[in-house]
C-alpha cells in the first residue's frame, strides 16, 4: 500500500535581545489513512509516486533545460509571478489581524532580502541562517516535497498560527508583553504580521537529497522568506491596537491603504524603512493561555478596554464584570455608559469598584485560600509574590490550566506561567474569580508544566493580571 500523505514544515527565528535564539518547532499530526496530510509545524511535503505533473511544473521553473540549477544572472530565484503572489498575500494578511493594528505597515519586495534567501536556499539546509545575518534579519521556513504546492500555501500557513496565538493587550505589559502560544508554534505568525518588517524577499530552490531532521528528502521544494526590520523581539506585541492607521510612523505622511500605513511615492516595490525609534531591541517573555470567546467577543471586549483606558479621570484598580469575562485595568475617564453600551451582550452588564487589601503570599498559597468565590462577585487581595516559585515543588503548588486556573492552583506559579511577573524577581499581582471551567487545559510557559484537568468537583476558578 502507498502512502498518500503530505508533511509541512516550518521554521522561524526568535530574538532574545541582544542574543540570537533561533527556534525550530515542529507538530506531527498522526496518519489517520493512507490519504491523510500530516502537518508539521509549517511547510514540509511528502506524498506517493503520483505526483509527478506537480512536481515537475515547479522543477521546470527552477532547473534548465539540463536538470542543473540555472546561473542567478541566467534565472531568478523565484518567479515574478510568485514573487507577486507571495508579496500581495503578505499585505493581505497584515491587513486583516484581529485585533485591529493601528501602526501596520505596507510591506513591499526587497531585493537584497531576495538575494540573501537565495544564497540560504541554495545551501538546503534546514536551519536559520547565515548567522551572521539573523541579529539584523527576520527569517520563515517553508519545505514540502510530493504534491504540488504554491509558494502562498507556506505563508498562509505561517499566517494560521494565528489560532494559537494571543495577542497581549497593553494592560498586560508589565512593562514587557508575555508571549502567548498554546500551540507548538506561533512565531512564523508574529513575523508575518510584525508592524515593523516592511521588507521582505523570498527564494525557491528544488533540494536533492535535502536532510529535513534526519529524514532524506529526494526532491525537496525549500522556500526561504527573509524580513527586515526583523521582528520577533521578546518583550513586545507585534503591533500596536487600534484603529488602522491611527498610529502610523511620521515618515508615512498620513498615507493609508487597506488598513496599512503607505508611502505613496510612485512605487509599490520599493521605499525605505520606517523609522528606528518605532522599534527597539528589547527583552520579552513567553506564553500565556487560551481564549475562549469568539473573535467577535475578543474584539469588543477590547475595544472596551481602550475606552475604559482613555477615559475617566480617576486612578482607580477596577473590577469589570462583561459578558462574564472579568477583567483588572486602569481606567481614567467619568461615564462608562458608551462602553456598556457597546460591549452589550446579554442583559445586567455592569461594574463595579473595589477596594482591596494587599497580602504577602507564599509559592505554595492557592486561589481558594485568598479569594472568597462569594457572589455577587468580588475582588480577591492584591497579593505579593516572592521571588523564584519556578523552584517551588510543583506536587506542593500545582498549576492547574492556562490562562484561567483552578483556584487549587498556586497563586505565584500561576503568574509566572502566564507571563505577569519574572520568576527571578516576584511582585504584586491582581486575582480575580472567575466561574470554573469544565476541561482545565495545560501548557508548558516560561519554564512552568501546568495541568490539564476535567470536570473538577466544585472548584472555582481565577484569573491572574498584572500590577500597572
Amino acid at each position: 500500500m502507498r502512502l498518500s500523505a503530505s508533511l509541512i514544515i516550518a521554521q522561524t527565528v526568535m530574538m532574545m535581545s541582544p542574543n540570537v535564539t533561533s527556534e525550530l518547532d515542529v507538530t506531527m499530526a498522526p496518519l489517520k489513512n493512507d490519504q491523510e496530510e500530516l502537518l508539521a509545524g509549517e511547510t514540509v511535503t511528502r506524498v506517493n509516486n503520483n505526483f509527478t505533473d506537480g512536481l515537475d511544473s515547479v522543477m521546470r521553473k527552477y532547473l534548465d533545460q539540463h536538470g542543473q540549477r540555472t546561473s542567478r544572472r541566467a534565472k531568478r530565484s523565484i518567479t515574478d509571478l510568485d514573487r507577486q503572489v507571495i508579496l500581495d498575500l503578505h499585505n493581505k494578511l497584515r491587513s486583516q489581524v484581529s485585533p485591529s493594528a493601528s501602526n501596520m505597515e505596507y510591506m513591499t519586495w526587497d531585493d537584497e532580502l531576495e538575494r540573501s534567501s537565495e544564497d540560504w536556499a541554495l545551501g538546503c539546509q534546514w536551519e536559520h541562517g547565515p548567522a551572521y545575518l539573523l541579529p539584523s534579519i527576520g527569517q520563515n521556513l517553508g519545505a514540502h516535497w510530493g504534491r504540488y504546492r504554491p509558494p502562498t500555501f507556506h505563508v498562509q500557513a505561517w499566517y494560521d498560527e494565528v489560532r494559537d496565538y494571543m495577542y497581549p493587550y497593553p494592560q498586560e505589559c508589565n512593562p514587557w508583553c508575555p508571549y502567548r502560544c498554546v500551540g507548538p508554534v506561533c512565531t512564523h505568525y508574529t513575523q508575518v504580521v510584525w508592524a515593523t518588517s516592511n521588507k521582505v524577499g523570498c527564494a525557491i530552490n528544488l533540494c536533492t537529497n535535502m536532510n529535513i531532521w534526519g529524514q532524506i528528502w529526494e526532491k525537496a521544494i525549500y522556500l526561504v522568506c527573509n524580513y527586515s526590520p526583523k521582528g520577533n523581539w521578546w518583550g513586545h506585541a507585534p503591533y500596536k491596537h487600534g484603529p488602522p492607521c491611527s498610529a502610523c510612523p511620521p515618515s508615512y505622511g498620513g498615507g493609508c491603504r487597506d488598513n496599512l500605513c503607505y508611502k505613496a511615492d510612485g512605487t509599490d516595490h520599493h521605499y525605505s524603512p520606517s523609522e528606528p525609534e518605532e522599534e527597539t531591541n528589547e527583552v520579552e517573555r513567553q506564553q500565556t493561555g487560551t481564549r475562549t470567546h469568539s473573535k467577535a467577543r475578543t474584539q469588543t471586549l477590547s475595544w472596551c478596554l481602550v475606552k475604559l483606558n482613555s477615559v475617566i479621570n480617576a486612578r482607580e484598580q477596577l473590577a469589570i464584570g462583561m459578558n462574564a469575562q472579568q477583567v483588572v485595568c486602569t481606567v481614567q475617564e467619568k461615564s462608562l455608559e458608551h462602553c456598556i453600551m457597546k460591549c452589550k451582550y446579554r442583559a445586567a452588564n455592569s461594574f463595579t469598584i473595589s477596594k482591596v487589601t494587599v497580602q504577602s503570599a507564599n509559592c505554595e498559597t492557592r486561589g481558594h485560600q485568598m479569594c472568597t468565590f462569594k457572589k455577587p462577585a468580588s475582588h480577591c487581595p492584591r497579593i505579593y509574590c516572592p521571588r523564584n516559585c519556578m523552584q517551588e515543588n510543583p506536587h506542593l503548588a500545582r498549576v492547574i490550566g492556562t490562562h484561567i486556573y483552578s483556584d487549587r492552583s498556586s497563586i505565584c506559579r500561576a503568574a509566572v506561567h502566564a507571563g505577569v511577573i519574572h520568576n527571578h524577581e516576584g511582585g504584586y499581582v491582581d486575582v480575580m474569580p472567575v466561574d470554573k471551567k469544565k476541561h482545565y487545559v495545560g501548557s508548558y510557559q516560561n519554564g512552568i508544566f501546568s495541568e490539564s484537568l476535567k470536570n473538577p468537583p466544585g472548584a472555582k476558578a481565577f484569573r491572574i493580571f498584572a500590577v500597572i
